[in-house]
């Protein structure tokens, strides 16, 4: 995953993680070790930063001078770290393996591969596309978030990569494209528990997810390469269930693929294991070039400044 220098789980427990991310230690709120004793309890006050968790936004509590922002690296992608109001930093290192296997799946299709990257954040996931090759879209209802991934794009030297940038509610961008005849190989989805879009949209996963998945089947119905559904929130069961659900409703899903289910987790520096959410992954059965021949025909711009 990552080299241990840029990024290490040192201990967790009683609530709590204990992570290095480059040059920092930084403690941090882990419901997921709320019933888990400290390992390393000689490690814990050696961090340089400590959140705590109020209604809604939180506080650090700073143990050293720390910069306004730094960068961990990855294999070639790089990405600005920050120390932000609601104890999020700009990455999430569990994902590491999703990031793995979406660059797996670009470069078995052996062709350049359109992708759509839903609740995209800062983009680690487009970014591993996009360096495999893959042309991508890149959703996010937050503005500074996607300029968060812009400069993360930079920092890897993407900032060419064929990479649209779109600032919008992901269910309403999903529409618009079905009606503008746009379609993509792939679809990957980290979507929260609840949220907003840029209008005041709201997003609640266990109403809305379902919708969403539907339309993504459709955008990808042409040449369907694979899809990953990831999620962070209390309802990963039912994230994950519900793609079982929609791949075991679609004969094209179910006969022409392989759908696996596994727990995200975050591995300590002594082994043990952190839950960190779930993920579900779709991939079309190999070789498909038969349909491959075409697929720029029907799709957004290959690449615009935006």
């Amino acid at each position: 995953m990552f080299a241990t220098d840029q990024y290490q789980l040192l201990d967790f427990g009683a609530g709590r993680k204990l992570e290095r991310f480059g040059p920092y230690v930084l403690d941090r709120p882990a419901p997921a070790a709320a019933d888990t004793v400290p390992r390393a309890r000689e490690l814990w006050p050696t961090a340089d930063a400590r959140f705590e968790r109020d209604s809604g936004a939180g506080r650090w509590s700073l143990q050293c001078e720390i910069e306004p922002s730094w960068y961990v690296h990855h294999g070639p992608l790089a990405f600005e770290i920050k120390l932000t109001e609601f104890g999020h930093l700009g990455i999430f290192p569990e994902q590491a393996e999703n990031w793995k296997w979406i660059a797996q799946q670009v470069q078995l299709a052996g062709e350049p591969m359109r992708i759509l990257n839903l609740f995209a954040y800062t983009g680690a996931s487009t970014l591993a596309a996009a360096a495999a090759g893959a042309e991508v879209t890149h959703v996010d209802a937050a503005a500074n978030v996607v300029g968060w991934a812009r400069r993360n794009a930079a920092a890897s030297g993407l900032v060419d990569a064929p990479v649209r940038w779109i600032t919008e509610d992901a269910l309403k961008f999903v529409r618009r494209e079905l009606k503008r005849g746009h379609r993509y190989q792939a679809v990957v989805l980290d979507p929260p528990g609840y949220g907003h879009g840029p209008r005041g949209e709201t997003w609640k996963l266990d109403a809305m997810l379902g919708e969403l998945l539907g339309l993504c089947l459709e955008l990808t119905a042409d040449n369907r390469q694979f899809i990953l559904i990831s999620c962070h929130s209390g309802d990963l069961a039912f994230a994950n269930e519900l793609l079982k659900l929609v791949v075991a409703e679609q004969p094209s899903l179910r006969d022409a693929g392989t759908i696996t289910g596994r727990d995200m987790a975050l591995i300590s520096a002594e082994g043990a294991r952190l839950p960190a959410g779930a993920t579900v992954r779709w991939h079309a059965e190999r070789p498909s070039t038969a349909k491959r021949s075409d697929h720029r025909a029907a799709g957004p711009p290959t690449h615009r400044p935006s």
